[in-house]
């Protein structure tokens, strides 16, 4: 069984169909990335598993079904989202950002012992606590985001477009953290990416979307061999 499906899901915009009938299937432990152009759906499809637009069809997380459930209730279930933009609190500051990420958690020892092991993997933000999120640079507000998301101890992670608008070197660390936390931890990770070449080197599967709906699917491995998805998206 895998950790999260999807069959059969639409979604819509008001009068505006945004998915036409997705299905997938992310296994624990995976790494799986959403590709495709811009309105294609990718970020719609985060959005249905997290129950931030309205959906129908089957969505299940561990064999339940989520579709007519809250934000709320999918993040008490341990689904993470980081939405495109970091979606950080601009006014707070960087340790507040942080201890956000474990509103759902009701056992403080254990978020206390989660902070120091993030810390590790993030060790600028201990000299960085007690400034302002919106003072930190784009690099470092994703940074903060990955990290207040991991605080919630989250079963399955949604990035999206986590590398938009970063440097290059910062696109391959923040990239590394995700790599190292799903070999080592086993997070299981969806993520949304335009830049498809980074995200087929850390997936282990890969969707690409047209137009609400999946056109190729298969191992990171095999969409790096096909020709269209390599003309399309990796540009040789």
């Amino acid at each position: 069984m895998a950790l999260l499906e999807l069959e059969g899901v639409e979604a819509r915009y008001g009068q505006v169909r945004a998915l036409h009938g997705i299905s997938l299937a992310v296994e624990e432990g995976q790494v799986v990335a959403l590709l495709g152009a811009n309105g294609a759906g990718k970020t719609t499809t985060l959005r249905a598993v997290s129950g931030t637009v309205r959906r129908t069809g089957e969505i299940r997380f561990e064999g339940r079904s989520i579709v007519r459930g809250s934000p709320e209730g999918a993040a008490r279930l341990g689904i993470a989202h980081v939405p495109e933009g970091r979606g950080t609190f601009a006014e707070l500051s960087v340790w507040d950002n942080l201890r956000m990420g474990a509103f759902v958690r009701r056992n403080r020892r254990a978020v206390s012992a989660d902070l120091e092991r993030i810390l590790v993997h993030f060790p600028w933000i201990e000299e960085r606590r007690g400034q302002q999120a919106g003072t930190l640079s784009g690099g470092e507000q994703q940074m903060l985001a990955l990290a207040r998301a991991l605080v919630a101890r989250p079963r399955l992670l949604l990035l999206d477009e986590p590398s938009l608008g970063l440097a290059p070197l910062v696109v391959r660390e923040f990239f590394g953290i995700v790599r190292m936390l799903n070999q080592e931890e086993g997070l299981t990770v969806l993520v949304v990416e335009q830049n498809a070449n980074i995200a087929l080197t850390v997936a282990d599967r890969a969707y690409v979307l047209e137009v609400g709906e999946i056109a190729v699917s298969g191992s990171a491995e095999e969409l790096r061999r096909n020709e269209s998805v390599r003309r399309s998206y990796l540009g040789y």
